[in-house]
């Protein structure tokens, strides 16, 4: 049931910020993925990938496991993630493993988390964020 509230909140967010057809995409449990993602717009990750990922929402389940670094606008982490972070908005849930660096605006840990290495917060991510962006569609139109 909490994950159907968590589906439905993330459904409802995305109608409210104006984005009507999100379809995410899935690496389902079991996957497993080498190389880079650097176009993406909602990931989620149940497999496991080896590679760095540009997107603009990740969401690392129970089951997932990242070993790379990550830019994105949000980051929800219930898995495992081996590498740094910069994002907007860093989520770490009580089932998450987290080991690596993390520069963000605003976080949330919830207890039973397990983080190893450094946070620090940023304001001036969003600008990297979107100057990254930016630099990756004019690549992609090119």
């Amino acid at each position: 049931m909490r994950k159907f509230r968590r589906l439905m909140y993330l459904k409802l967010a995305r109608l409210l910020r104006g984005e009507k057809n999100v379809v995410p995409c899935i690496i389902s449990k079991g996957t497993k993925v080498k190389g880079d993602i650097i176009d993406g717009d909602v990931i989620q990750i149940d497999g496991k990938i080896e590679g760095n990922i540009v997107c603009r929402e990740l969401i690392i389940g129970v089951g997932g496991q990242v070993v790379g670094d990550v830019i994105a606008h949000g980051v929800e982490l219930y898995g495992e993630l081996n590498g740094s972070v910069k994002v907007e908005n860093l989520v770490i849930a009580g089932t998450a493993k987290f080991t690596g660096d993390s520069i963000y605006k605003t976080i949330a840990i919830e207890p039973g988390a397990e983080l190893i290495g450094k946070c620090s917060k940023n304001t001036e991510t969003s600008d990297k964020v979107e100057k990254i962006e930016t630099a990756r569609k004019a690549r992609l139109v090119a």
